[in-house]
């Protein structure tokens, strides 16, 4: 259950939350995601006005990020999920199962691949040749969060929200074990003593 700890923090960003039997610090803000979502979704904008790109949404973890910069995009545009699994508890597998696949072609589309945050780069890496092989017309990525310490795949992020440490994060859609995805902000776990 996730537990407001400090009391003088503001209702939408309370500095600190409790997740299952861990802590978490905030770290972005809800104002700070709104205002480079908005900035991410402009060069979007600039970038596929009069092209109708396919948005696909990696779930569960981007599915609030998705919602929001697509309708922050000032042009029409489609949406579609995949929900792909690669994590338990707070490790990635390795291993990156498809849990729901796409429900429409994607041939000759601008696909923009929507994803909440980019660590080692795994399940990029294992699902790009399976797009690329359904002949889109392009695929770019757009991640919310990006661990550049952590790579072990290079992708070529198109748009990067932020770049932040190789720490577990929560919240504003990200998970511990289900926990703190409806966060406004983004909280990274407390150093353990």
């Amino acid at each position: 259950m996730l537990k407001q700890t400090d009391s003088l923090a503001s209702k939408s960003d309370p500095a600190t939350v409790n997740a299952h039997d861990l802590s978490f610090n905030l770290m972005i803000s809800s104002h700070d995601l709104q205002t480079r979502i908005q900035a991410l979704s402009q060069e979007i904008t600039n970038d596929f006005k009069d092209k109708n790109p396919l948005f696909i949404g990696i779930l569960n973890g981007a599915f609030i990020f998705c919602a929001d910069l697509t309708r922050s995009c000032d042009m029409i545009c489609e949406v579609a999920f995949m929900k792909l699994s690669s994590y338990k508890g707070m490790e990635s597998t390795g291993d990156v199962a498809t849990v729901l696949g796409l429900d429409r072609s994607i041939k000759d589309r601008n696909v923009i691949i929507v994803e909440d945050i980019i660590d080692t780069g795994v399940t990029l890496h294992k699902l790009l040749p399976d797009l690329q092989a359904m002949e889109p017309a392009s695929i770019t990525i757009c991640a919310l969060l990006v661990k550049p310490e952590a790579v072990q795949h290079p992708i070529e992020i198109h748009y990067a929200g932020f770049e932040i440490e190789n720490k577990f994060v929560i919240g504003y859609g990200l998970d511990y074990n289900e926990h703190g995805r409806s966060l406004a902000g983004i909280y990274q776990l407390a150093s353990q003593e």
